[in-house]
């Protein structure tokens, strides 16, 4: 009986229950009418709402999309038709956005050349001079670097332009132009600054003092290593640190070469040939002296490997000949081809005593057609056992006596007369200071063992060589037979520039004919120091 009426209890309590719910949502309905009727709109269901909130988001995103390709194709339109460098871009430093490409070069060049110096100064331990920049021809590759500045935002697809150009203008990007120059000219430039150095190379050499062969031994020393320190020029030239800063010259040890007694011995034995000339055709034939060892080649070879020694000497047979060139006199060299003088101290006893010295071995020199004339060769070495004397030199910038002092006023002289008679100059380095006895661009020094001066008789016909030392004049004249093909010279030498430490010039030789000038061509680009 108790079952019975629990499930009755529990059904009336499931009506009664049923009976709220459905008050409940009645009431629900009743306010939720109310409040569309107060609203003026209709209730809508929450995934009816959901559905069209989607649908907006879809139409916002559609125009988004459809703003970004309008700013994207005005933005590739513009930079396509844009005739300057893009924003964010410099050149060595300098801004060049809204540049065209010729612009950008000009204003360029106008900056580097300001920013530029004249010199560079080049250091070797307590060693330095300078290296005019004009006379190397070193520039900078504006053009190039303009238009690679141009084409920045040009050269890929749409894509890949816009996102350069977006990133160069908020990244910045800096072009480094390419540095070119004359690298011919600036290696015989460090070539000569090669034999300047305090503890540069010597080569062996000989040279013949009466009866006897001269040898000299090289020593082992330093010399300026070319590329490297063409780079390292090049490298301070870029960033500017050559306004301040000496570049290091780079060297390297070089060893001399061996004595070859045996090449000395080939060039120097000869039988003895007297002189004389033909007159139809016309053409002459010096005298030489016959020279041979007075030893074996074999006591000769064994003379210089048994020690090691500074200087050796090896004896000669010297046969005259029965008829000298200087006995043929003028009719086998008839004309003049060049003369010049140069002015000294008599009052300087050991100054003028070196002058005659090395005047003296000059003097009478003949050169047949091709042949080459070496003044260290001809001269030798100057020792006390030669006779030459203490006088002023030039020591790494300081003047101080040295033995042979003023050769070198020999060696001028003979290069000017040289040029005069237009014969080919092979080698010639000037001084570190301009002499007083030429201009600049007219002078040629020597340092026997490293400096040598050098010309070639490149004329049809035999030239002799006639030097005198007196009365405070040296003077040379250059002997020989004319040709239809000569030419009246003149040498043009005047300075380039100068700067604190450095005196620039050239020099030029000039030939005319029938007083018209036929030709022009450049002696030499020197640098000087200042005193």
């Amino acid at each position: 009986m108790s079952n019975k009426n629990s499930l009755l209890e529990k059904k009336a309590k499931s009506q009664i229950l049923t009976q709220v719910e459905e008050n409940e949502n009645k009431n629900l309905r009743e306010t939720t009418d109310n409040i569309s009727e107060n609203l003026g709109t209709t209730f809508i269901p929450v995934k009816k709402k959901a559905t069209d909130i989607m649908s907006v988001f879809v139409l916002l995103l559609v125009v988004f999309i459809l703003v970004l390709l309008l700013i994207f194709s005005i933005f590739t339109i513009y930079n396509a038709l844009n005739p300057n460098i893009v924003s964010g871009v410099s050149i060595k430093g300098m801004d060049v956005s809204g540049f065209s490409p010729s612009d950008a070069k000009y204003q360029l060049d106008n900056y580097l050349a300001d920013k530029l110096p004249e010199e560079i100064k080049v250091k070797y331990k307590d060693f330095e001079t300078t290296i005019s920049l004009s006379q190397m021809d070193i520039e900078f590759d504006t053009k190039t670097a303009s238009n690679s500045a141009f084409q920045i935002g040009r050269e890929g697809n749409i894509f890949e332009n816009n996102l350069s150009i977006l990133s160069t203008k908020f990244g910045n990007i800096n072009i480094e132009p390419n540095i070119t120059l004359d690298k011919q000219l600036l290696t015989k430039n460090l070539e000569d600054i090669s034999t300047q150095l305090p503890d540069t190379v010597m080569q062996s050499s000989y040279y013949i003092e009466g009866n006897e062969l001269i040898i000299t031994s090289g020593k082992e020393g330093n010399v300026v290593d070319v590329n490297p320190t063409i780079e390292a020029i090049k490298n301070s030239i870029s960033n500017f640190s050559a306004l301040d800063t000496p570049v290091e010259i780079v060297t390297k040890i070089q060893q001399p070469d061996e004595i070859d007694v045996e090449k000395i011995y080939n060039e120097i034995h000869k039988d003895p040939v007297d002189a004389y000339y033909t007159k139809e055709p016309f053409a002459v034939y010096p005298s030489e002296n016959g020279i041979d060892f007075k030893i074996s080649l074999e006591e000769a070879k064994a003379l210089i490997t048994s020690e090691k020694k500074e200087e050796y000497t090896i004896p000669l047979n010297i046969t005259a000949p029965n008829i000298t060139t200087n006995m043929i006199g003028t009719e086998a060299f008839p004309d003049l081809l060049s003369t010049f003088s140069t002015y000294y101290a008599a009052s300087n006893r050991n100054r003028t005593t070196n002058l005659m010295l090395a005047a003296n071995k000059v003097n009478g020199t003949v050169l047949m057609p091709g042949e080459t004339f070496s003044y260290n060769k001809v001269v030798g070495a100057r020792t006390i056992s030669a006779g030459y004397k203490e006088a002023p030199i030039y020591v790494e910038g300081r003047v101080e006596d040295g033995l042979g002092g003023g050769i070198c006023q020999i060696t001028s002289t003979l290069y000017n007369a040289v040029v005069y008679a237009n014969l080919e100059i092979t080698q010639r380095t000037n001084h570190q200071f301009v002499p007083s006895y030429v201009t600049a661009s007219r002078d040629a020094t020597v340092v026997y063992g490293s400096i040598d001066f050098q010309f070639k008789n490149n004329r049809n016909y035999p030239i002799k060589l006639v030097c005198s030392v007196a009365g405070g004049v040296a003077n040379f004249q250059i002997f020989g037979m004319k040709q239809e093909d000569d030419c009246e010279v003149q040498i043009s030498s005047y300075e380039t520039g100068r700067t604190s430490t450095a005196i620039y010039s050239e020099a030029y030789k000039i030939l005319k004919r029938g007083g018209q000038i036929i030709d022009r061509q450049l002696l030499s680009k020197d640098t000087y120091k200042r005193h």
